[in-house]
């Protein structure tokens, strides 16, 4: 019998924690989001973050640009939060009009407030088995996800699907420095099947609907799904065909309701932590 992986859950036990030490906090924490344009998804994903920082007793800042903004003024408006003593952690939503370099931009964000962990020197520490200034937000979600639900990770064969720099690569990465065998796998890979019908832990992130079918699980295999995506009945649907694979799982995360809700805590968790770094 399959168990399910509540991320809703978990992610409200991490932000009541969290939510107590920024109570105990004579300056709160403070955290700036630049949008850039009128994309809707993009729109509702920082109003999300922007609420829960709010209600977890923190500041923030949502700073909206318009879309023609040009790459230099988007530039200098980074330049000015990384200097500004009051601002502990600056999130750029992603993606950027295509008229903007999104590498620029992280590059200029000061690796103090990286809140996102994407900058080189940030993914190079976890490369190299160190402590970076903040981890990616969704690869750390999963890992405390798997810890929460005391799911192994040393020693075990782990499939991620998806190289992104967003997920796949960090998660990759942060799973070999705790021991796991990990298999990066992507469009390009040939026999891909044969590849995930191993896993002991199979982890999901092209955002590509139901992608995921029976046969490519191993039986009682941990499913980790990170895509979400709203499909033509106007439901919200993950990369793995879930009521077909999940009998077969021992544990499940379900879209939504699982790794969504614990990429915001992390957010929230890598602000806090980036205010006691920069006010220690």
């Amino acid at each position: 019998m399959y168990q399910i992986i509540d991320g809703k859950k978990t992610a409200k036990k991490f932000l009541e924690q969290l939510k107590k030490e920024i109570s105990l906090m004579d300056k709160k924490p403070c955290l700036a989001v630049i949008l850039v344009g009128d994309d809707v998804a993009s729109k509702i994903y920082v109003n999300n973050k922007n609420k829960k920082a709010q209600e977890l007793g923190m500041k923030s800042l949502l700073i909206n640009l318009p879309e023609n903004i040009s790459e230099n003024t988007l530039l200098d408006k980074i330049k000015e939060l990384n200097n500004d003593k009051e601002i502990s952690a600056i999130l750029v939503q992603l993606p950027l009009p295509k008229h903007i370099n999104s590498n620029k931009i992280i590059d200029e964000i000061d690796i103090k407030k990286d809140v996102d962990g994407f900058k080189p020197e940030n993914i190079g520490k976890i490369a190299q088995n160190r402590i970076p200034c903040a981890y990616p937000c969704t690869p750390l979600g999963i890992i405390k996800l798997l810890e929460e639900y005391k799911i192994e990770i040393e020693g075990k064969n782990i499939v991620v699907i998806g190289r992104s720099n967003i997920v796949g690569k960090p998660v990759a990465l942060m799973l070999m420095n705790k021991n796991a065998t990990v298999t990066l796998t992507h469009s390009k890979t040939k026999n891909l099947k044969e590849l995930t019908s191993k896993a002991d832990i199979l982890i999901c992130a092209t955002g590509q609907p139901k992608m995921v079918k029976e046969d490519w699980v191993k039986s009682n295999a941990v499913v980790i799904d990170v895509g979400i995506r709203r499909g033509e009945d106007n439901k919200l649907t993950g990369d793995i065909d879930f009521e077909n694979v999940k009998e077969k799982c021992s544990y499940i995360t379900p879209v939504p309701g699982g790794v969504g809700p614990m990429t915001i805590a992390m957010l929230m968790h890598n602000t806090v932590r980036l205010h006691k770094r920069i006010n220690n």
